[in-house]
């Protein structure tokens, strides 16, 4: 029997695009999507920086590379940070999809991929973050991004891992990405899949990025109230109104959990990375 068709560039960048789509055409309370703006973005910005970022995510010859080239063509292309979080969490994925043998599921060609994260691509993407310049990232005693890095990409991962969701997955080998993606596939394709994933990761934890910029009591409030939103909305039959309601709710408080959007995007391009390559038998 012949190998199954491995993941090419265009399937991939296909797969990233998909990805972006999906997660901006579900309600997702307090984040940017089809049904309203917020936070001063529109769901156009995502997409265009999505479309550019996938180019560069691909095109790259390590994770470095495509960290910073997708970055820094997203800000040419929209003028602002569109998907930096995306960006970190995808770029390994994207590699591991190149680099797995074939039939081997994803996640551990993933691991040996962060495993052998360097130096070089820990300095490309400080120079991506200190670029996109994220809100609330401040200064680090150690490992500070406006320094150059003396540690693997990696290594630097785990030194931000106690206080950014995103950083803890280069630990873990993406536990939270590959958890969300296994619900994900166990579902029916669609925007409600998309939705109750994301509020699956918004349940969790508390959103890093509004423990940056509100802190680590107001993202455990989110977070209680999430759970307590998601177990409830099981049994509504209003679902998209409720959906609706709490978006406004959120978004009335400035509250953006944008690491969870950015998770759930992730995992939404582990699920399609997991499935056969376009073009395979079956």
């Amino acid at each position: 029997m012949p190998p199954e068709p491995a993941w090419d560039m265009a399937a991939v960048a296909a797969a990233f695009r998909e990805s972006c789509r999906a997660e901006l055409a579900a309600l997702k309370p307090g984040n940017v999507h089809h049904f309203r703006e917020g936070h001063g973005m529109t769901a156009a910005t995502f997409e265009r920086a999505a479309e550019v970022a996938a180019v560069r995510l691909v095109a790259g010859r390590t994770v470095g590379e495509r960290i910073e080239g997708a970055v820094r063509a997203s800000l040419a292309a929209v003028g602002c940070n569109a998907n930096l979080g995306i960006v970190l969490l995808c770029a390994p994925l994207t590699h591991a999809a190149f680099e797995r043998a074939p039939g081997e599921p994803l996640r551990p060609a993933l691991a040996r991929v962060l495993e052998r994260l360097t130096v070089g691509d820990a300095e490309a993407a400080y120079r991506a973050i200190a670029a996109a310049n994220p809100g609330g990232l401040g200064r680090a005693e150690q490992h500070d991004v406006a320094e150059p890095p003396k540690i693997t990409l990696r290594e630097a991962m785990a030194a931000a891992a106690d206080r950014d969701r995103i950083a803890l997955q280069y630990v873990t080998d993406f536990e939270d990405v590959f958890a969300a993606s296994a619900a994900y596939r166990a579902r029916s394709p669609g925007r409600e899949a998309v939705e109750d994933v994301y509020l699956g990761l918004l349940s969790l934890f508390p959103d890093s990025h509004v423990v940056r910029k509100f802190g680590a009591d107001i993202a455990e409030r989110l977070r209680r109230e999430a759970a307590a939103f998601a177990e409830s909305l099981d049994f509504r039959e209003d679902r998209e109104r409720a959906l609706d309601a709490f978006d406004l709710h959120l978004k009335a408080k400035g509250l953006n959990p944008g690491t969870t959007a950015d998770l759930t995007v992730a995992a939404l391009f582990a699920a399609r990375l997991e499935a056969p390559a376009p073009g395979a038998r079956g």
